[in-house]
Order: C-alpha cells, then sequence, then structure tokens
C-alpha cells in the first residue's frame, strides 16, 4: 500500500491530468482491476478517490488545462 503523502501525490496528479474526469477515470480504474480481481490494486484507487473527492470539495469543479 502507498504512503499516504504518496496518495494525495496521486490524487493531486490525476485531478491535473483529467480535470473533471478525475473521478470517471478512477472509476475506469477500479473497474479494470476489479475484473482482474486486484483488490489491493481496488483498495488504493478508492484510497486515491476519496482524496480526489476531499480536494474537490476544497477547490470546486476543475477544468483540464
Amino acid at each position: 500500500m502507498l504512503s499516504d503523502w504518496e496518495l494525495w501525490a496521486c490524487a493531486n496528479q490525476v485531478m491535473k491530468a483529467q480535470g473533471d474526469k478525475a473521478a470517471h477515470y478512477v472509476a475506469e480504474q477500479i473497474g479494470a482491476l476489479a475484473l482482474a480481481g486486484d483488490q489491493e490494486g481496488i483498495n488504493t484507487w478508492q484510497a486515491i478517490a476519496r482524496r480526489i473527492a476531499e480536494l474537490s470539495d476544497q477547490i470546486g469543479p476543475m477544468t483540464r488545462e
């Protein structure tokens, strides 16, 4: 499992790269990992998703630059 700092860094990077599509991107990742049976990967992406939600609540909607 990634450290808390690494999870925040991943969340930030996904938000920068995906903009307002970040939640959809995370859902796709979780879906692919579920099909592969990778529970640890699912847990990691769920942790990233929680951080993205928290960041989104703090800074509002983002658009991709």
